[in-house]
């Protein structure tokens, strides 16, 4: 059922009152063997839509749970970065290729000549964010401004253990938008705010992670958030968050009940054990509602001014957005929160806490299939499990692309034996390429934007699709399920998954992780030769992997195999005749059959992702 924002928006939004968000917002992760910090806000915002500047006020409570005493904290600035001689202005204008939106190509696509809009920004176009004041329980802080990073000299060291409470006032400008954050974009989005806010960095047992920030993805302290936002009355606000206030932001006043509040609106949210906080705002945003079954209150914001073929899109893809929130939660985990916001935000998608900003004018398939299904799949990846994405972007990206491919290849009865076909092809072209990058590589530093995008979405779809090769696809299903039991609400790495993924299948795979994520090593077997009943394979590339195979024999029967690979010290499960383990350092390997070979060919499903797959079969095909 779908109601207009004109409607009473009381039955609009869904109120935080769930016994579960209360017992979330006082989660606090410390254990013998893990700890996480905890970071509490409240703030209040007064925006001013003529001059896109806002004052802040704004209170953490941060809660150290880590062995360490900290002499220092620092904060996040992101919008300073949207600003002319900015690191994030000189890499557009450094990077082989940039992504257009921050260096649109002036010239040929043969003569490339990439301009920088970050560059022409003016004085009231750019973006910031000044601290007036900062405390420390009351005793005022020293601080120096690098960019979009504040370091905080402490009055008294943090002790473990403790909590203490920072006060700030701030002021800030809204960038025309660039990338992600925003006024005005191409869409006419009034407001996009996300990385708006001074946001403390995240400190854990790799120490501070005070990045810059140049052009990628972030990392962020779990914590409660309280956040007021006073804006002009004609606005309407979709976020992260419970509205808490429906009753007073409703539009059903009179004229004399607006003109006795004022031209403005003050609009309450809370959102608990979340790591961000965003928003958006428009003036002429429709907002419909879903009740997904046993599930969350979707909520859609998108403007009213768009061709109707357009709004028809937002109307067509509500149900399958209810559809795609069910499909995740019975594959990963069940999504925690009673709400969950689709809103037009203007600039390409990008996921956030209980909410997701997305281009809203393209084609259904380019808005939903495109779009939708992957920001909300990093619901999942990397909200809900809160990897660093800065340091390991392909574990969020990666993740997301494997679901949401899993997803559409269901919902639109695709029927593909291989949905990430195309994340492999996407692969195989940038491992044979010469210039790939090891999926450790920092995100900010890949030579092309390009090669980013298929290192971390592509690459990393196929590190999970291939694990199902490895260790069968039911034990990859039972991992995804495990992983999100035992670190939701938290900050994963690599390792934490792989380790997930050794305790079901009970097989060692840090060589997995360790020659697939972190080398450029490639997969590339092939068969040698055949002769009679005897089948000789070699290992081409440096990375080995177990082998399925099919042979068929002269007299047409056909028999598979499963070479198990000796570092795994095991194999999966499986139905095929399993031979003998081949140790990765012996460049090829012998496979004796009952009958007289006709044809072979190593991994008939195409699940293993060998970068020249034309040695795979046997008789070479003409």
């Amino acid at each position: 059922m779908k109601f207009k924002i004109s409607s009473i928006l009381v039955v609009c939004i869904a109120l935080f009152s769930s016994e579960i968000h209360a017992q979330q917002a006082k989660m606090v992760y410390k254990t013998d063997t893990y700890w996480q910090q905890q970071a509490d806000y409240t703030m209040d915002i007064d925006m001013d839509v003529k001059t896109y500047q806002f004052k802040g006020k704004q209170t953490i409570k941060y809660t150290n749970n880590s062995p360490d005493a900290l002499d220092k904290v620092f904060y996040h600035l992101y919008f300073n970065a949207f600003q002319p001689g900015s690191e994030m202005d000189v890499r557009a204008q450094n990077i082989k290729a940039p992504d257009r939106r921050f260096a649109p190509n002036i010239g040929t696509r043969e003569n490339p000549i990439y301009e920088s809009r970050i560059a022409k920004l003016k004085p009231d176009e750019i973006g910031y964010i000044k601290i007036k004041s900062l405390k420390q329980n009351g005793g005022k802080l020293q601080y120096d401004i690098t960019g979009t990073i504040a370091k905080v000299a402490l009055n008294t060291p943090i002790q473990p253990g403790e909590t203490v409470e920072f006060d700030m006032e701030f002021d800030g400008q809204v960038p025309i938008q660039i990338r992600r954050s925003g006024r005005n974009n191409i869409e006419g989005v009034a407001l996009s705010m996300a990385q708006w806010y001074p946001k403390l960095a995240e400190y854990d047992d790799e120490g501070w992670h005070a990045y810059s920030y140049i052009a990628r993805e972030f990392h962020g302290v779990w914590g409660n958030y309280d956040v007021k936002i006073t804006i002009d009355k004609d606005y309407t606000i979709g976020g992260t968050g419970y509205l808490q206030n429906a009753d007073e932001i409703g539009h059903g006043y009179t004229a004399k009940e607006v003109k006795k509040r004022g031209k403005k609106l003050t609009w309450h949210f809370f959102a608990p054990n979340v790591h961000d906080f965003t928003w958006a705002a428009d003036p002429e945003y429709t907002h419909d509602t879903l009740q997904v079954p046993d599930g969350p209150m979707l909520h859609f914001f998108y403007k009213n001014t768009m061709p109707e073929e357009k709004l028809a899109n937002w109307r067509k893809l509500q149900p399958y957005a209810a559809q795609l929130m069910t499909y995740y939660s019975d594959l990963v985990g069940k999504y925690p929160y009673k709400q969950y916001s689709i809103i037009q935000g203007g600039d390409g998608g990008m996921e956030y806490g209980m909410c997701t900003l997305v281009l809203g004018e393209g084609t259904f398939d380019g808005l939903f299939k495109g779009t939708i299904s992957h920001e909300m799949a990093h619901t999942w990846f990397q909200f809900l499990l809160a990897n660093n994405e800065a340091k390991h972007e392909w574990m969020d990206e990666g993740f997301a692309t494997y679901i949401e491919y899993k997803a559409t290849n269901y919902m639109f009865d695709k029927g593909m034996s291989n949905p990430w076909e195309r994340p492999y092809l996407a692969y195989s072209f940038l491992a044979n390429s010469g210039e790939e990058q090891p999926m450790t590589t920092f995100a900010d530093k890949y030579d092309y934007n390009r090669l980013y995008s298929i290192a971390a979405y592509y690459k990393g779809c196929v590190f999970m699709s291939q694990l199902g090769y490895v260790i069968g696809q039911d034990n990859l299903n039972k991992t995804l399920k495990r992983y999100f039991n035992e670190w939701v609400f938290k900050h994963p790495k690599p390792i934490d998954f792989i380790r997930v993924a050794e305790k079901v299948s009970g097989l060692e795979l840090d060589w997995y992780l360790t020659s697939f994520a972190q080398t450029t090593d490639v997969i590339d077997y092939g068969v040698k030769n055949v002769e009679g009943k005897n089948i000789t394979l070699e290992r081409i590339g440096l990375m080995p992997m177990p082998i399925d195979l099919t042979v068929t024999y002269t007299d047409g029967s056909t028999e598979d195999f499963h070479i198990p690979l000796r570092q795994m010290l095991g194999a999966k499960e499986t139905t095929a005749t399993v031979k003998n383990d081949w140790a990765w350092a012996f460049p090829t390997y012998t496979l004796e059959t009952t009958k007289d070979v006709k044809s072979v060919q190593i991994d008939p499903k195409g699940m293993m992702a060998d970068v020249k797959s034309d040695n795979n079969v046997y008789p070479v095909s003409e």
